[in-house]
């Protein structure tokens, strides 16, 4: 029902992507904070579910703006799952978040797909929200 509301008002999505609950939860809480209501807030703890998420908003003729992932994920990490992202909708804006990527990795990611930053675990409040607003904002 969320995502029929989602059409009607022209919401756009971010998802939050972690297999850590406590991470999305804070993640989430800190954005909605900062942008109320302009936004749709969509969590997924592993790329399948945040993949299904993506696919069933566009089904319902609504989009996700911008991804944050955590980089190491059991089943498909967040570099992987950025990567499918991208080759479907590369509009999609894309940041990654992790505790230990190397600068090679994340540079060569950054190239690839456009990501928009890596930030570090534990991020920085402020950050966020400034990644956010620069993939959000023309």
């Amino acid at each position: 029902m969320e995502i029929l509301t989602e059409k009607k008002n022209g919401k756009k999505g971010i998802l939050f992507v972690d297999d850590e609950s406590i991470i999305l939860l804070s993640m989430k809480s800190q954005v909605k904070h900062h942008f109320g209501e302009r936004f749709k807030y969509l969590t997924a703890e592993n790329a399948k579910e945040a993949w299904d998420l993506i696919l069933e908003l566009e089904e319902e003729g609504s989009s996700v703006a911008v991804i944050i992932s955590d980089w190491a994920m059991p089943g498909m990490n967040g570099d992987e799952f950025l990567r499918k992202v991208h080759k479907r909708f590369p509009s999609i804006e894309k940041v990654i978040i992790t505790g230990f990527a190397e600068e090679k990795l994340v540079e060569a990611l950054t190239k690839e797909i456009g990501l928009i930053t890596c930030l570090k675990k534990p991020w920085d409040e402020e950050e966020l929200i400034t990644a956010i607003t620069h993939a959000v904002e023309p």
